[in-house]
């Protein structure tokens, strides 16, 4: 039966519309742990254990934000086991020769309270000041200072110490437990060793 509308031209391609539609909307770009910071020579992208997830960039992020903490923290306390054997505060008790160094200071009074000190001071900044920003990158806290370098080249290279820095932690810890010896006295220094419980 006529009805004086004429035929619709078949599409080109001869497709479904649903399915030329779909053909004609753009890729979605699924996120690619693989092409973040860190990935640096020799090792390039190293996850053997498969933690980071292609397209899981919320996992991904957790897991950046603890490595930067974690390199973070060793790189203060490798630099810090280091510096503990030449320097002391001029405060009543810590000029006694005979205070622990090293991890024996943990247990050694008074060296064990700054400890305690330095703990709550950590848990301070970690829940109220230097709380986790989802507008920024893992890790990115500002810059106080202005000195403009949160770059892809600084980045890696504050990756890539503080990875470092966690395996000198690690082992000035697993090496005084061992035989007894600070960190610099592991080298070779003379020095004062543990007169604490780890003696």
């Amino acid at each position: 039966r006529a009805t004086g509308v004429a035929p619709r031209p078949p599409r080109a391609g001869g497709g479904p519309p649903a399915a030329e539609a779909a053909a004609e909307e753009e890729p979605v770009e699924v996120f690619d742990p693989s092409k973040e910071p860190g990935v640096t020579l020799p090792l390039l992208y190293f996850d053997p254990a498969g933690f980071a997830k292609p397209g899981d960039r919320e996992g991904f992020r957790n897991l950046r934000a603890a490595e930067l903490k974690h390199g973070r923290v060793a790189m203060l306390a490798s630099a810090g086991a280091v510096v503990q054997h030449f320097v002391k505060f001029p405060l009543p008790g810590f000029d006694d020769p005979m205070l622990a160094k090293g991890l024996g200071a943990v247990f050694c009074p008074p060296a064990s309270f700054g400890c305690g000190v330095l703990f709550v001071l950590a848990g301070v900044l970690e829940l109220f000041v230097w709380t986790d920003d989802l507008s920024r990158e893992p890790g990115d806290f500002g810059d106080p200072w202005g000195v403009g370098q949160y770059t892809t080249d600084m980045r890696n290279k504050e990756l890539n110490n503080g990875r470092v820095a966690m395996f000198t932690a690690l082992g000035i810890i697993a090496a005084e437990i061992q035989t007894g010896k600070d960190a610099v006295e592991q080298v070779g220094f003379p020095g004062g060793s543990l007169s604490g419980p780890l003696a």
